[in-house]
């Protein structure tokens, strides 16, 4: 085991789906407001990051805000795991065919670097399939602040798999600058993937060592991120 390799959830691996929704209504189940939910940019963010940006700026105070967050998230995945079968998840290009093309390499290991809380990112990906893919990760659950994560990943990393992996051994592959941000706050390398918001030109100017438009050439993906 020499490789690992560390994948956003949003706009990475899946868009679309019934989150933002779940979300809206457990801010008003929780907090009355939501804030200004519908023009706030969730790109690259962590979950509690996005709450509290909403809140704030709807003027809630911090006190009150983490003092809630307990409620919102059992309430925001009630609502993400009632809606997921009406409102599905959509598997971007090329990412089922990458994945179990390096989940047949034994020197690869793959993990979640997301701001998703940890069981949203469960839900999300074991409603299209692809959660099994992944012993380990990071999650917006662990941490507020999106360039902790990369740390946190690479201590769970060398403990599931009893490796000490090196962050230059590391990529992160991810859609958003944030994504890169946060691999390169911890010496990894990074992948940019231009499906979701922002495009190939926003990735290559964050200083992504590699950006595609997509996944979908699995032969190139895995030249990149394993030989």
């Amino acid at each position: 085991m020499r490789r690992l390799l560390l994948f956003d959830v949003d706009g990475t691996l899946v868009l679309g789906g019934p989150a933002k929704g779940a979300f809206h209504t457990a801010l008003l189940e929780t907090y009355g407001t939501a804030g200004a939910i519908e023009t706030h940019s969730f790109a690259g963010k962590t979950d509690p990051q996005i709450a509290r940006e909403l809140l704030r700026g709807a003027g809630v105070d911090d006190g009150e805000i983490d003092a809630g967050f307990p409620k919102l998230w059992t309430r925001y995945l009630h609502h993400l795991g009632d809606r997921l079968p009406a409102q599905p998840m959509n598997v971007l290009p090329g990412v089922a065919q990458l994945l179990e093309a390096l989940s047949g390499h034994a020197d690869v290991a793959l993990g979640l670097l997301t701001g998703n809380i940890v069981r949203g990112a469960e839900l999300k990906l074991r409603s299209v399939g692809l959660f099994d893919h992944f012993r380990t990760g990071s999650y917006g659950s662990d941490s507020e602040v999106r360039n902790g994560l990369a740390a946190i990943a690479l201590r769970r990393a060398r403990e599931t798999w009893s490796v000490d992996f090196d962050a230059g051994d590391v990529w992160v592959v991810g859609d958003t600058p944030a994504d890169v941000y946060c691999g390169q706050a911890a010496g990894m390398r990074t992948l940019g993937v231009a499906t979701g918001r922002y495009g190939v030109g926003d990735l290559v100017a964050a200083g992504a060592d590699v950006v595609v438009d997509d996944l979908s050439d699995t032969g190139r993906a895995v030249a990149v991120l394993v030989e």
